[in-house]
Formats: structure tokens, sequence, C-alpha cells
């Protein structure tokens, strides 16, 4: 799934890549489901947010591998799509239900995801 080049979905990926990276308020568990039950495109515009976390995380990781710090999770060569960041997050939420309430941002629940499926050696 690729960024759009422009309009509202461009937007809403980059807003989902900067909650990864903490630099704005990242949507909650809550937020997330009721702009995918309310809005016209809402579960398009819910991928693409998910989409945008997915990337800041991994950005984040390799940040923090280039600094010599541990990364919060290892890809290393295995599969890591775009297409992949609902599936991450709905499995996340499925086996660790009693773990997440709904105000609890979207990230939090990606990061798990993302440290369980891709674990460091």
């Amino acid at each position: 799934m690729a960024i759009p080049a422009r309009g509202p979905l461009r937007c809403l990926a980059w807003v989902g890549l900067l909650a990864a990276g903490a630099a704005c308020q990242a949507m909650s568990i809550r937020e997330l489901r009721m702009l995918e039950a309310n809005e016209k495109d809402g579960k398009l515009y819910a991928n693409y947010y998910l989409v945008g976390v997915v990337e800041g995380l991994r950005e984040a990781s390799e940040a923090e591998q280039r600094a010599g710090q541990k990364p919060l999770f290892c890809v290393n060569g295995r599969r890591l799509e775009p297409s992949m960041a609902r599936t991450l997050y709905q499995s996340e939420l499925s086996r660790n239900a009693d773990s997440y309430e709904a105000d609890m941002p979207v990230q939090l629940v990606v990061s798990a995801a993302l440290r369980n499926s891709y674990r460091c050696p």
C-alpha cells in the first residue's frame, strides 16, 4: 500500500507516521474504530493511519539500531510490507484483548505486534 501523492489520505498517513514517532497526539483504539465506522472512507483512512504507524515505528527502530541501541524489533530481511499493518494490529488486539483499553493509543498495539512478530536475536 503506497502513500497517495496528495489529498486527505496522504495527510492521514503522515499523521500516523508522526504519531508513531511521538511528534503529535496519537489516535486511540476507540478513535480508530469510530473513524472506521463513521466516515465514508473510514476503513481506508484507518488503513493508511496504521501504515503510517508501522512505518514510523520501523524508522524509530532502525534509528535506535544505527545509534548503537537495542532496536524495538528486528525485521532482519523478513517480510514487513505496508499491507500487513492491519493484520498485525488486529492480531495483537485479538491475542491480548484483555490487555488493551479503548483509550490506549493505536501505536501501543502496533508496537507490541511488531515486537512479538519480529523478535530480536
